[in-house]
């Protein structure tokens, strides 16, 4: 079974799935007039935000800094995903990450995607039950889809090859989810920055960069926050709306994870 987990791919190949990452890049860059001031009405929202719904908030969001530091509660299982990757590749032995990372890229888009799938349906479920419930139901949303965020990236660092045991792609998670969570600006500045992330880099620049990608979650999950908030004083379309967000949010990680994770295995490749 060896020659399944060589490199089948041309040169010219990958350098077409670069092509079409890079398109992904700069549609992503694109943004509607809404969503700029789309956070105005949620200044007025968080006034009246109770303090333990703050506070719940804040504490999920703490949960970042140690995601970083030691993996927190959120690590994965990766035999799980090394297993749904061996079925996949129609292996007959037990894989590795070193393995993984030699399998080819449509046996990893492939175990992403129904990865990724299976997340979105339960966090669009999950955002519909919370829709309906009381406000400190809806606070419970917050570390459960912070949760959720954390697990769909790293089992697409595991599809790639990538290990998030390992601290350095910890913080690789961390700038995926702030890339999903941004506005255009951030999205760019993101890009840029991980353009260059596997090169040498300087640790207060690394710390700084992990500061400013928990700011931009935060406001994110606020955002979110408030608009499940507003529109759950509507009986229906709390439940709705919860759905769509929350499905939508993970999509937009899951696929995020997938490209960028995606596009540093193949630029590895290509410099081989």
């Amino acid at each position: 079974m060896e020659q399944q987990t060589g490199v089948p791919e041309s040169r010219e190949f990958l350098q077409d799935e670069i092509r079409k990452i890079e398109r992904w890049e700069k549609e992503q860059k694109d943004v509607f007039f809404w969503e700029k001031i789309g956070r105005i009405p949620f200044m007025l929202l968080d006034k009246i935000t109770p303090k333990a719904i703050k506070d719940k908030i804040g504490a999920a969001l703490n949960e970042l800094g140690s995601f970083v530091q030691t993996g927190g509660q959120y690590l994965v299982s990766e035999n799980a995903v090394l297993k749904r990757m061996q079925k996949a590749a129609k292996e007959e032995e037990p894989l590795t990450l070193e393995r993984v990372a030699r399998l080819p890229i449509a046996v990893m888009d492939q175990t992403a995607d129904d990865l990724a799938s299976g997340r979105v349906t339960f966090a669009t479920a999950q955002g519909a039950t919370t829709g309906i419930g009381g406000i400190f139901t809806l606070a419970a949303d917050i570390p459960l889809v912070l949760g959720l965020s954390l697990r769909v990236l790293q089992e697409s660092a595991i599809c790639y090859g990538f290990d998030p045991k390992d601290k350095r792609e910890r913080v690789f998670i961390i700038k995926c989810l702030q890339f999903a969570s941004s506005d255009i600006v951030g999205k760019k500045a993101v890009l840029e920055e991980l353009a260059r992330y596997d090169e040498p880099r300087d640790g207060e620049d690394q710390v700084a960069a992990q500061i400013q990608g928990w700011r931009e979650v935060v406001t994110t999950y606020m955002d979110n926050f408030g608009w499940k908030k507003l529109f759950q004083l509507v009986p229906v379309a709390g439940m709705l709306f919860g759905s769509l967000i929350n499905r939508s949010a993970i999509g937009d990680v899951a696929e995020a994870g997938k490209m960028l994770y995606k596009k540093r295995r193949i630029l590895q490749r290509l410099a081989e």
